[in-house]
C-alpha cells in the first residue's frame, strides 16, 4: 500500500525528497499535474500537490489528507468550499520567503535596467536605447507584507530604496504604511505579495494602473488571479505601466499545459500572458520563485515533517485555516 503521492515534483525536488523520507515509507513521483496524470482516483490516501492541479470533487470521500507543497493555500480553500466532506488540508507556510522576495528583486531589477534589450543588442554591441534606472533612492511599494513581502521590503532596504507597505493588518513596526490610493502616485516599483481570497481576485485593474506613477514597474510573486494578464497588456500599451514581471499567472494550469504540450489555446488570459512574455518590457518566469536550492532543501524538509506528522497524530503540523463558514 503506497503512503504518499508526490504530484507536481520536479526533479531536484522529488530526489531531496526521496532522500528525506523514511525508508518505511513509499511514495510515488510525478511531475504530471493530477489532471495530466491521467489518475481516475486517487493512488493513495494522501496525496501532495503544488498549485496547478485541479482537485477532483470525487476525490474527497477517498482521500485522509492533502499536503499543498506551496506557502498559499487558495486552492485548498477553494476544494473545500466544492466539497461535502474535505479530507484533512495541510500547506508549508515558512520554507521560501527568501527566495521568493530575492526573484522579486530579479525580475525589478532587470527590467529597470531593460535587460532583455541589453541581451538582444549584444550581438551588435548597440547601446541606444538601454539607458536604465539605479534602485537608489526609488519608491518600492509591497501590497501585502507576510513571510515573503516583509522579506522583499528588507531587501528593499538594502538597495537604499524609500518602502511603503500597504496591507489591512500593520503588524511591523519598522514598516511605513499606507492606502493603496495614497501608494500608487509614489510607486517606482510595485511589488505584489499579497494572499489570494475570494474577494481580491482582479485586485490590479486597469483603473488601479491608470492612478500609478508613469513608467512605475509591477511584480507579481504571488499569485496571477491577483493582476490579470489580459489587464497588464493593456496596461502596457496605454502606457501607465513601465515594465512587468511575473512568475504568477491567471488561469495558470491552462497555459502551462498549453506551453509544456505545445499545444494552442483559446483561453484569453493564457494568450495574454504568451503575448507579455514576448515583449522587451515584460518578464516572464515558469513560477520558479521559490526555486533555490535551499529552499527547495527546506521545503523537501517541511513536507516529509508534515508528512510523519500526519500518518502518526492525523493532524498536520501546519493545517489550513478553514473559515469556521466551510467548517
Amino acid at each position: 500500500m503506497t503512503d504518499i503521492c508526490f504530484y507536481e515534483a520536479f526533479e531536484e525536488e522529488a530526489d531531496e525528497l526521496r532522500r528525506l523520507l523514511p525508508p518505511s515509507l513509499s511514495a510515488i513521483y510525478t511531475d504530471h499535474t493530477i489532471q495530466e496524470s491521467g489518475d481516475g482516483m486517487p493512488p493513495c490516501r494522501l496525496i501532495s500537490v503544488r498549485t496547478q492541479s485541479q482537485l477532483p470533487v470525487p476525490w474527497a470521500s477517498h482521500l485522509d489528507g492533502i499536503l499543498s507543497r506551496s506557502t498559499g493555500y487558495d486552492h485548498l480553500l477553494d476544494y473545500a468550499s466544492r466539497v461535502e466532506a474535505p479530507p484533512a488540508l495541510g500547506y508549508l507556510p515558512l520554507y521560501c520567503h527568501r527566495a521568493v522576495a530575492e526573484h522579486a528583486l530579479l525580475l525589478w531589477m532587470a527590467l529597470m535596467r531593460r535587460l532583455k534589450l541589453q541581451l538582444s543588442q549584444f550581438s551588435n554591441f548597440h547601446r541606444d536605447g538601454l539607458t536604465g534606472t539605479e534602485c537608489q533612492g526609488k519608491t518600492l511599494v509591497v501590497v501585502g507584507v507576510g513571510h515573503i513581502g516583509y522579506e522583499v521590503c528588507r531587501i528593499g532596504r538594502a538597495m537604499e530604496m524609500r518602502i511603503l507597505g500597504v496591507d489591512l493588518q500593520q503588524c511591523h513596526e519598522d514598516i511605513e504604511y499606507a492606502e493603496l490610493d495614497h501608494a500608487l502616485p509614489q510607486a517606482d516599483v510595485l511589488v505584489c505579495a499579497m494572499d489570494l481570497n475570494k474577494e481580491n481576485r482582479g485586485f490590479f485593474h486597469l483603473e488601479t494602473w491608470s492612478r500609478i506613477k508613469r513608467g512605475a514597474i509591477f511584480v507579481n510573486v504571488s499569485r496571477g488571479e491577483l493582476s490579470p494578464s489580459s489587464i497588464l497588456l493593456e496596461a502596457l500599451q496605454k502606457g501607465y505601466l513601465g515594465g512587468v514581471g511575473l512568475d504568477a499567472f491567471d488561469q495558470e494550469p491552462v497555459l502551462a499545459r498549453s506551453l509544456r504540450s505545445e499545444t494552442s489555446t483559446e483561453n484569453p488570459e493564457a494568450l495574454a500572458a504568451i503575448t507579455l512574455s514576448k515583449r522587451a518590457d515584460c518578464l516572464c518566469t515558469p513560477h520558479n520563485a521559490f526555486n533555490s536550492q535551499e529552499a527547495v532543501l527546506r521545503k523537501s524538509e517541511h513536507s516529509v515533517l508534515q508528512l510523519i506528522q500526519f500518518l502518526q497524530n492525523g493532524k498536520f503540523l501546519w493545517p489550513v485555516p478553514i473559515p469556521e463558514i466551510l467548517q
